[in-house]
């Protein structure tokens, strides 16, 4: 069984606040006299503009233990205390009351440029980081050659480093730390500055570090797909505390609910303003996912469930779904089976899905219709809905760990016939239609 390399007991980190109390919106300096003058002569001072100081506790009984070799995900809403504990364990700021145990030297990539001196070139600064993590000059000069090949920077590596964009400093910091052979490598969301081709090297570095080194990852993101493909075990926390530390699956699933997962599951959008209005002879009120969180895996059924209601009796009625990219781009369209109609007041819930979705890894939405007719007989929309059923793709990982990537100019999918798992008729309403 392999040892606890980071052992976390009872931690906390508490912060002062202080708020300014103030009489009036802006005080000039004329007015900062004139009342220190008063107060001096009579020895009157002003309630109005006393100072009141809160403690915060940013983290508070934190308590967890991770062995040698996990890639660990930490995971949790914007100020859970995801970077205050980055912080901590990195030796960048210390904690308020509990104890850290580290086994080993921590390589740290919290912000872009962390441990970068901006006059210094990047060859320099290679030199520099690598002796802050601990590194002797001769291991540094021996892994000089790959650092500067994963960076791709060669070009610019005796320019100062101040002069780099943000995304050349962070694929140079990258490199050092992952390539200087820490113990443990402590990796923030700085990684969402890449582009998605860097982004999937740094994945595939994090993973190769874990398991042919044998070294430690903890990995912050908000990115639920990498997290997923990455680690097997996540922390969440949740206003300074840890509300779970287990499997991966169960910490998104979880993560999700605290973060409203009812807004990116359930998408009420009876009253939504449509940017196309079909004969309105149905009308959507509702489309739903089937599951916890809207994350699918290339090669997984694409399901959802939608409920219409109909607004007069018609004889005939076939789904769509056109999928887009989160930039818009339309990705490709399913038409379903004809169904028997509906008559006025009915309302309806069919659950409809797309076998082997083949999407590349990334961010979709939807549009949805309604209406009667296809692609070849010609289609009449009753109701169409944009911007809906917005989901994630999770990236492929073939046999030999590496992920797969789609190029963008490949071209649309041809995606298979919408299909209707199970219908259901919910109840007649008398409608009041004008």
């Amino acid at each position: 069984m392999s040892e606890a390399i980071i052992t976390v007991s009872n931690l906390g980190k508490k912060y002062r606040i202080s708020h300014v109390g103030q009489r009036q919106r802006y005080v000039a300096l004329r007015d900062v006299l004139a009342n220190g003058v008063k107060n001096i002569f009579t020895g009157w001072k002003s309630k109005a503009g006393k100072n009141s100081v809160e403690d915060f506790w940013a983290l508070q009984d934190v308590s967890f233990e991770i062995k040698r070799g996990e890639v660990v995900g930490i995971i949790g809403r914007n100020g859970a205390g995801k970077s205050t504990l980055l912080k901590i364990l990195s030796r960048i700021t210390e904690q308020t009351v509990g104890r850290v145990h580290l086994k080993g030297r921590v390589a740290s990539l919290l912000e872009v440029g962390t441990g970068f001196h901006p006059e210094l070139t990047g060859r320099e600064n290679i030199f520099l980081n690598g002796a802050i993590l601990g590194m002797s000059h001769s291991e540094i000069r021996r892994k000089f050659d790959e650092i500067v090949a994963f960076a791709e920077v060669e070009q610019f590596l005796d320019t100062p480093v101040k002069r780099f964009s943000s995304g050349m400093y962070v694929r140079l910091a990258f490199a050092v730390a992952a390539h200087l052979e820490p113990e443990i490598l402590v990796v923030d969301e700085v990684l969402a500055v890449g582009d998605a081709q860097f982004q999937k090297k740094c994945l595939g570095k994090m993973r190769d570090v874990s398991r042919q080194g044998g070294r430690t990852v903890l990995f912050v993101s908000h990115n639920m797909a990498a997290i997923s493909q990455l680690t097997t075990s996540s922390i969440l926390l949740n206003k300074g505390r840890v509300c779970f530390h287990g499997p991966t699956t169960q910490a998104v699933e979880m993560y999700m609910n605290l973060s409203g997962s009812d807004t990116t599951l359930f998408f009420d959008v009876e009253h939504q303003p449509r940017k196309w209005l079909g004969t309105q002879a149905a009308r959507f009120v509702s489309l739903r996912f089937d599951r916890m969180i809207p994350l699918f895996s290339f090669q997984a059924e694409f399901s959802f469930i939608a409920k219409v209601r109909a607004l007069e009796d018609f004889d005939r009625l076939r789904f769509s779904i056109t999928i887009f990219m989160a930039d818009g781009t339309p990705v490709g369209n399913s038409f379903g089976p004809d169904y028997p109609g509906l008559r006025r007041g009915e309302v309806v819930e069919v659950s409809l899905s797309l076998g082997n979705l083949r999407l590349a890894p990334g961010h979709y939405y939807c549009g949805v219709g309604v209406g009667r007719g296809d692609n070849k007989t010609g289609h009449v929309d009753y109701d169409v809905v944009f911007d809906t059923l917005n989901f994630e793709v999770s990236p492929e990982e073939g046999e030999d760990g590496t992920v797969a990537f789609w190029e963008r100019n490949w071209g649309s999918i041809i995606f298979p016939e919408l299909l209707q798992k199970s219908i259901t008729k919910l109840k007649d309403l008398e409608l009041d239609v004008k």
